[in-house]
């Protein structure tokens, strides 16, 4: 073992030439929120991946011999898009390549690889909670030296560099070895393949209290943590089964796989169906937990009950300081804007600042670099905190583990305890997927042509009170968002907001967040869609969206 282990630690060198390949631009390569998504095949043609790679260094323009953190999902395409991006770092000067083995890094985790190594960014290739296979999803994109996506500066002068390349540079060498940890020279520069779950380990252990969350196993507490088939596999095996003690099968569908097995890799009630059936079964667990695709994401689960990612972040924030690495209190909280206000809440009580930010979790990376927020959160299950610069799935599972570790208490006796302290926040977001563009556009057009006629109308026992398009002004760089979601505005304090999604490949999604606010805890048990449905059809009646896109239901109801 000891002789094999020096044989990896010598570097292998091979002799190698540049190319510098002519090329067109395409016209389809503007990121979204979370980076560039397009289908497996878009990304297969020839050029499209190395136009995009080239734009993103002609952009950050990082200086001769600097290190690139890179890893994806473990989605198809996921090995292929790797080599092509080490032999063109090389092509590009880059003196180091840090590449999670088997090419594959949780999103949280390349976050905190860039900020472990001090590495001038990363490149991620994931689609996060979007299907895989051949022909599935694919995307890419890049963070900076925070280790938090790039900022909306950073993406637009991707685009623009994408929309007039000419030439592209690309190493021609062998392909690296990803599965062994060691290290490659490619003309120069160093490929290092990491063991990233080792290090995110680590990370973990540092912010949480393992000792008592063995304890918690010990005494016969049960759990089921679905990792879809995708990326968190390896890194709940490693923190659940080896760390904490828990039993064997606490862990499912923990092999990544390129296609997802087949499923759809997000950790909501519809398509975590398999952990679902077993949380609401006989003689389920005490604890249910799934991650996505890329690791980013989360769902939490009780016996027979549901925590909404927003009431999940104020429970969180409300018991931030039983988690040590969280015991001297936090700074402040941040939420998207669609994300209910129970943390709001949870802010007031403990005197701190509550933000309010458009979707997408550079946003949050602002007011985290400057000291401002500790915990953040998205409805869309993404929560997260400042030891990286993105949301992270197994680090809100693990942080709600450290709080029933020490209050013993079931998942729905904690949430309905919480709820009597602050009241509810009743919530709930409905799916319009794969909607045809031009219907989903018309049925923005639509709402926002009543803006000047809804204030003070009456929908049932609900007065609308105001109605606009949230914008932003960051309070760090002072860069202003627009059009980041309709909002109609109760007099109560209910509202129903209006958006469309940056994150799919085909067509559009329009996501429709309802809210109420419910004090009377006699009330607090009813299910969210019977507490909401007046709000429902409220909702459906301003938008028009049945008549306009022919849906009838939702694609997905959290």
């Amino acid at each position: 073992m000891v002789n094999s282990l020096l044989i990896q630690a010598i570097p292998k060198v091979f002799t190698m030439s540049i190319h510098v390949i002519n090329t067109q631009p395409f016209t389809d390569q503007k990121p979204g929120t979370s980076g560039l998504r397009k289908r497996v095949p878009v990304f297969k043609q020839p050029h499209y991946l190395e136009n995009f790679v080239q734009s993103i260094f002609d952009t950050i323009a990082a200086p001769q011999g600097a290190t690139l953190t890179l890893g994806g999902d473990g989605r198809f395409y996921n090995r292929e898009a790797i080599q092509i991006i080490i032999k063109m770092a090389a092509a590009n000067g880059f003196g180091r390549v840090l590449v999670g083995q088997g090419g594959i890094l949780s999103t949280p985790a390349a976050s905190a690889v860039i900020r472990k190594y001090a590495t001038y960014g990363g490149i991620i290739l994931s689609a996060s909670h979007n299907p895989g296979g051949p022909d599935g999803d694919f995307g890419i994109k890049y963070n900076t030296a925070n280790g938090g996506p790039a900022p909306e500066k950073v993406t637009e002068a991707i685009y623009h560099c994408s929309k007039k390349i000419s030439v592209y540079h690309i190493l021609e060498a062998p392909d690296v070895a990803l599965d062994v940890i060691g290290v490659t020279e490619l003309a120069g520069m160093k490929v290092e393949v990491i063991d990233a779950v080792a290090d995110y380990a680590e990370l973990m252990s540092s912010l949480f209290d393992f000792a008592a969350i063995r304890d918690l196993f010990a005494s016969g507490f049960r759990m089921k943590f679905d990792a879809m088939h995708a990326v968190t596999g390896p890194y709940a095996r490693e923190i659940f089964l080896n760390h904490l003690g828990a039993p064997a099968d606490s862990v499912m569908n923990a092999v990544p796989l390129e296609d997802f097995g087949g499923g759809h890799p997000d950790p909501n009630l519809t398509y975590a169906h398999d952990l679902v059936e077993i949380m609401y079964g006989d003689n389920a667990p005490e604890f249910g937990a799934a991650s996505d695709g890329d690791g980013d994401r989360n769902m939490i689960l009780g016996n027979h009950f549901f925590v909404t990612p927003s009431d999940s972040l104020a429970i969180i924030a409300a018991s931030a300081r039983l988690a040590p690495g969280y015991a001297a209190g936090i700074a402040g909280v941040a939420r998207s804007m669609p994300t209910s206000a129970a943390v709001d809440r949870v802010a007031q009580e403990l005197d701190i600042p509550c933000y309010e930010t458009p979707t997408g979790w550079k946003f949050f990376g602002n007011l985290m670099d400057a000291g401002k927020v500790t915990l953040c959160g998205e409805e869309s299950f993404g929560t997260g905190s400042d030891h990286v610069r993105e949301k992270d799935g197994l680090w809100a599972v693990l942080f709600w583990l450290n709080i029933l570790a020490i209050k013993r208490q079931s998942v729905e006796t904690l949430v309905m305890r919480h709820w009597r302290q602050f009241g509810r926040n009743v919530y709930s977001r409905h799916d319009y997927e794969a909607i045809p563009t031009e219907a989903a556009n018309s049925v923005m057009a639509h709402i926002h042509a009543r803006f000047a006629d809804l204030p003070g109308a009456q929908f049932g026992r609900y007065t609308v009170n105001t109605c606009d398009d949230f914008s932003y002004t960051d309070p760090i760089d002072g860069s202003v968002s627009t059009n980041q979601g309709v909002r109609i505005l109760f007099t109560d304090g209910s509202r129903i907001v209006f958006r469309l999604s940056g994150t799919g490949t085909e067509g559009a999604t329009i996501r429709i967040y309802l809210e109420a606010y419910e004090p009377d805890a006699a009330n607090h048990h009813l299910d969210a869609q019977v507490a909401l449905a007046e709000m429902i059809q409220i909702a459906l009646q301003i938008s028009e969206l049945k008549q306009r896109t022919g849906r009838d239901t939702p694609t997905v109801i959290t």
